[in-house]
């Protein structure tokens, strides 16, 4: 469809351009500054939030003391948990009813062409960051972390992680896939002396099955689109439930800086013993967050500017409140909320940013693919095993299959490396040292998963050319016009004309 140019429109906008520029100094600082006020807000609630707990951190505050502290920013979190499953399910029943079948699937193909090419490509600078920093190749003894060796995962097989992601995709109960979701245990069958047989069996884990939702919401969406004008209510209903919820996200916005300050506050104090931990862990440390800087600050930019020609830092500067409640909540589910807006507000359409984002935040987890190869490696130079060309393939192949299932939710990866450790014969006792540091790596992992999102959603913007219509507007095949004529020849005259008016609607 030809693109109309509004000469009117084009004169307007060169006409404030040119009174922006004989606006005093002041004047059009204080406008940059309400322009940005959110991001500046945000960024003075890290900032006075590393202040205040490094600050109280002397203070010796009892556990009860440190939970009250962070009382404000449980708010936060519960408050972007409760919107979670709205906006999903609404925001793609939405997209999917808005797009031609041909259209959703052009566009889920290049999403998951780009998720699997950022993804592996995380995890192959996840494993030469291993190789050329070499974190486990420590003189002296290996480093010693008491307090975490009861919290490691047990290992499931790499098919068994597999069958689970795909009974998750068709959940059983579409009401406990909002708390629960599938996962797989086992029962050791022995004779007395040895393990004859690890036989598997399923459990309901708590965690929400988001992958499950998301499924069952594009079906739906699609279902509804063919259902033809009989969908027609309902899909106004999840449009209005969306625009809704995103109004609701607009209001949280403004709470995010105080809560995420608090956030902040409360995990500084929680910190236990930092100068040994960076002493015995620092280069792994290193390791990961250098990798993440490489992904996130010059990789993922470089895609976005392949493809857009557009500065990609403009656009990541857009997106800065979404990034630092990611940091925050170390939740790429609990920050979708806020992606979606920020990415909205910079200029993505809502048919791009509402069908896309909610698969990103389930299936695209560049930085946990990347730190889960740099975890592996680590423990790999620790026990002084070498690893072949072959065995690397296999941490690469599996970090990105796997990454797919990692749960959005704090700490999900931990059990996507037990899985990666299995597949290469690596113990899985030295993850007790990767989980004393998670609480630093998964942040970042967040914020790189989350930028990957983001970007995403600007390349197909632009890929896409928003020739499409918005989520507002519900659009029924050309096969269903007859069934509209039908029914106006059955109605008459006045009726006819009041269905003709909502025909322009849907058309």
């Amino acid at each position: 469809m030809a693109e109309t140019i509004n000469m009117e429109e084009v004169r307007k906008g060169l006409g404030e351009e040119s009174n922006h520029r004989t606006q005093p100094l002041a004047q059009r600082v204080q406008k940059t500054l309400m322009r940005n006020l959110l991001v500046i807000l945000t960024m003075a609630g890290v900032i006075i939030g590393i202040f205040i707990g490094f600050g109280v951190r002397n203070a010796e505050l009892t556990r009860s003391q440190v939970i009250y502290l962070g009382f404000p920013g449980e708010l936060l979190i519960r408050m972007l948990k409760l919107i979670i499953i709205p906006l999903v399910v609404c925001s793609l029943v939405s997209g999917a009813a808005s797009l031609d079948p041909k259209a959703l699937g052009k566009l889920g193909g290049y999403a998951m062409l780009y998720f699997l090419v950022t993804t592996l490509i995380g995890s192959v600078i996840g494993v030469i960051m291993a190789f050329i920093i070499s974190p486990g190749l420590i003189t002296g003894s290996k480093p010693i972390v008491p307090g975490w060796e009861d919290n490691i995962p047990q290992a499931k097989e790499a098919v068994d992680s597999f069958l689970d992601l795909i009974r998750n995709i068709f959940p059983s109960n579409l009401v406990s896939a909002a708390f629960q979701s599938y996962g797989t245990s086992y029962k050791l069958v022995t004779n007395g002396t040895e393990v004859i047989e690890k036989v598997p069996f399923g459990t309901e884990q708590d965690g929400m099955n988001i992958l499950g939702l998301v499924m069952f919401s594009i079906v739906l969406g699609v279902a509804l689109r063919k259902l033809g004008e009989g969908g027609e209510i309902l899909i106004k209903f999840f449009n209005s439930f969306n625009e809704a919820a995103m109004i609701l996200v607009s209001w949280i916005m403004w709470y995010a800086p105080f809560g995420i300050m608090f956030i902040v506050v409360e995990k500084i104090v929680e910190m236990e013993d930092v100068g040994t931990l960076f002493a015995s862990m620092g280069k792994y440390i290193a390791c990961c967050i250098v990798g993440m800087a490489i992904h996130g600050g010059l990789v993922l930019p470089g895609i976005y500017f392949l493809f857009t020609r557009k500065n990609p830092y403009t656009f990541l500067w857009g997106v800065f409140t979404a990034l630092t409640t990611a940091f925050g909540t170390a939740s790429s589910s609990a920050t979708l909320p806020l992606t979606i807006k920020c990415v909205e507000e910079n200029g993505v359409s809502k048919r791009i940013s509402r069908f896309i984002l909610p698969i990103g935040a389930t299936v695209n987890m560049d930085g946990a693919a990347l730190f889960q190869c740099v975890a592996a490696v680590f423990i790999a130079q620790l026990n002084g095993i070498h690893l072949g060309i072959i065995q690397v393939i296999v941490i690469l192949v599996t970090a990105t299959a796997s990454s797919v299932g990692t749960a959005g939710v704090p700490a999900g990866g931990i059990l996507t490396l037990a899985i990666i450790l299995e597949a290469v014969g690596l113990p899985l006792n030295d993850i007790s040292l990767i989980l004393a540091v998670d609480w630093l790596i998964d942040r970042v992992c967040t914020v790189i998963n989350v930028e990957g999102d983001a970007i995403g959603a600007g390349i197909l913007q632009h890929l896409d050319g928003g020739t499409e219509a918005e989520l507002s507007e519900v659009r029924l095949d050309e096969k269903d016009r007859p069934f509209i004529q039908k029914k106006r020849d059955r109605l008459g005259h006045t009726e006819g004309d009041q269905l003709r008016g909502r025909e322009s609607i849907i058309y």
